[in-house]
């Protein structure tokens, strides 16, 4: 791969949660073929920014590792090494920056960088994408991401919907590339373990109300005790405290608390999803992509109907799947079929072609790496396309209409003091604490 035979490929990835960084770096990864990069991570500063434990838990190493505001990692995209824009030695750019963050968080980017990198006549090929299955907002979020030189689309079914919606807005539709969710892999399924196991994959933010979690953990409870002999496992995402990409208001270890004695073969356990899954006889979920991963290594899988098969659950996505089923159903022996054509048109290449799914998208950054200078970066969205809502998105990272900085842009040219740390970690505390505990106790008043 890459632009040089005896120099690898150096690559920044930008993340804000712990599974965007999980993505962005397995993508980096993947598209450098055999040739291991030098990979800087940034992490983006907010709300979801992964703790050290979230980081433990994805296990996914970087040559360089630090929190970041939008305006700092601009700042280290002007040179090469993660610091290097700091001192007066910045040496070359990166030769690809893969952008793994919200779709706002991506255009804002795209803007910064076009600004940062105008008048060189060498810039990084700039890469982005979804980190699992795209069942919502689809035209909102392709068109926040459009302007990168590659889009990754996860299957040969995105890769169609996201060209046509490019297409249907008079969109540039070249930088749409299929390729396959990069975590996937692992043994395949042999048969039964002893004892037989169940593995729940929580959710967040799916489902969302109280009743309907407090549902989920009554049916695991029940089918426990159903079937002592089996062992009953909850995936979950994250720690009370933590936030992952979407909030979670209601974590079932707190509902678990209130539930009172859990059967003795059910437990909360918490690790890498690809270890939990090397135990997995059956995969239940409501819509998480960890469904993706079980049908990959041929694992049983089952989304679930209980709570209808529904936009706002994601579920939908999987109708034709063959892996639609409810508890009454599971709890009677019900063992589902996956349909083979849905599978293959989903990107999961349990027939084997899985290594080659990135392919098509290293030729395409070999060929603009040899080019002598890439064009700008031009996104869809401008000033001019749209002017009442692009100014707030690059607001939100401090940028102006032009990509650059406004004034009072958090300092990019030091590391916060001991002071700052100990200021933003009371402050993302406070913030957690009101959407955890404060925000739902209003809700519920408001039901009154």
């Amino acid at each position: 791969m890459p632009a040089s035979a005896t120099k690898a490929l150096r690559v920044a990835v930008l993340a804000d949660s712990d599974t965007r960084w999980k993505w962005g770096a397995l993508t980096a990864r993947r598209l450098t073929g055999d040739a291991e990069p030098r990979l800087d991570g940034y992490l983006l500063r907010g709300r979801a920014t992964p703790t050290p434990r979230q980081l433990n838990e994805v296990g996914v190493r970087a040559d360089s590792l630090r929190e970041v505001t939008a305006v700092e990692f601009l700042r280290a995209m002007r040179g090469g090494t993660a610091g290097a824009a700091d001192s007066a030695d910045a040496r070359a750019p990166y030769d690809v920056v893969v952008l793994a963050l919200v779709g706002g968080g991506v255009q804002a980017m795209l803007h910064g960088l076009a600004h940062t990198w105008q008048g060189h006549g060498k810039r990084p090929v700039v890469v982005t994408g979804y980190v699992g299955v795209v069942y919502e907002k689809l035209a909102d979020g392709l068109l926040l991401r459009h302007g990168a030189d590659l889009v990754l689309a996860n299957s040969r079914q995105d890769a169609g919907r996201f060209r046509a919606v490019y297409e249907g807005v008079g969109a540039d539709a070249s930088s749409v590339t299929e390729v396959a969710l990069p975590f996937l892999g692992g043994s395949p399924y042999a048969g039964e373990h002893d004892p037989y196991t169940v593995v729940f994959a929580a959710q967040p933010s799916v489902p969302e109300t109280r009743a309907d979690r407090a549902y989920l953990l009554d049916r695991l409870i029940r089918h426990a005790r159903l079937h002592p002999g089996r062992e009953v496992l909850i995936k979950l995402r994250s720690r009370p405290g933590e936030h992952t990409t979407h909030l979670e208001e209601l974590p079932y270890q707190k509902l678990a608390r209130k539930a009172g004695p859990l059967p003795p073969n059910l437990r909360l356990v918490y690790g890498n999803m690809g270890e939990v899954l090397d135990r997995t006889d059956l995969l239940v979920t409501v819509s998480s992509t960890a469904a993706l991963e079980s049908l990959h290594r041929r694992v049983p899988t089952v989304v679930l109907t209980d709570l209808g098969i529904r936009e706002a659950l994601g579920n939908h996505h999987f109708v034709g799947s063959g892996c639609l089923a409810s508890w009454d159903q599971l709890d009677a022996g019900h063992t589902p079929v996956p349909d083979e054509a849905w599978v293959a048109r989903q990107g999961v290449a349990a027939d084997g072609s899985y290594e080659t799914a990135f392919d098509a998208a290293r030729e395409r950054i070999v060929k603009l790496l040899a080019a002598d200078r890439l064009p700008p970066l031009t996104p869809y969205y401008t000033p001019r396309t749209a002017p009442g809502y692009l100014p707030g998105i690059l607001a939100r990272h401090h940028l102006g209409p032009d990509g650059s900085p406004l004034p009072g842009a958090p300092a990019a040219d030091r590391q916060p003091g001991p002071l700052r740390q100990i200021v933003r970690r009371a402050a993302r505390g406070a913030y957690r604490h009101g959407v955890q505990r404060v925000a739902p106790v209003i809700r519920r008043m408001g039901e009154l």
